[in-house]
């Protein structure tokens, strides 16, 4: 053997490289530090964290339970809707959608398809069915219609608390609909 060399990156990441002369070939190994490993191990904490408080999130919806969701939901929380119409503000999302009964369902299900970790936010992405109790025309919404649709929901922790920080969900067309 030629010679080993060690290059550690500022990642974590160590890379090994042997040099064999007698066969003419560069051999690279990868060791991942104990740094690298807690944190994935810290991303998937957070994903099961906030996919708990993503399930408190539609029951508290569900159940239109304000004081719940003005935990879970961010003081500068924005919502883009599904009627087309992007609220900004935690408290315009209330008066907007629970208070004035557009969000007042007797089902609310959500299949999380794809969640993810990174840094300050963890993403979330799926699908939903809700069926409304009554009707509400400026969502669009029939009372006893099914509506399925896509959702996003942007989780940002501040100051050490999980918090919807942005949402997006559209309906989706009655022949698309899965």
């Amino acid at each position: 053997m030629r010679g080993l060399r060690r290059c550690e990156k500022s990642c974590g990441l160590a890379q090994t490289f042997v040099e064999d002369a007698s066969h003419d070939r560069l051999v690279v190994g990868l060791t991942l530090s104990p740094g690298m490993v807690a944190m994935a191990q810290d991303r998937r904490a957070d994903e099961e964290h906030v996919r708990s408080l993503d399930d408190q999130e539609r029951i508290a919806a569900l159940k239109r339970d304000i004081p719940a969701l003005e935990r879970l939901w961010s003081e500068d929380l924005t919502v883009n809707a599904p009627n087309n119409q992007v609220v900004v503000g935690r408290r315009a999302v209330l008066d907007t959608f629970v208070r004035a009964g557009v969000i007042n369902f007797s089902t609310f299900e959500r299949q999380i398809e794809f969640i993810r970790a990174d840094g300050p936010f963890v993403i979330i992405m799926g699908s939903e069915t809700v069926v409304p109790i009554g009707d509400a025309p400026s969502a669009g919404l029939v009372a006893g219609q099914t509506i399925k649709r896509r959702f996003t929901n942007i989780w940002k922790n501040e100051a050490g608390t999980w918090r919807i920080f942005a949402r997006h969900a559209n309906v989706l067309p009655a022949h698309t609909a899965r």
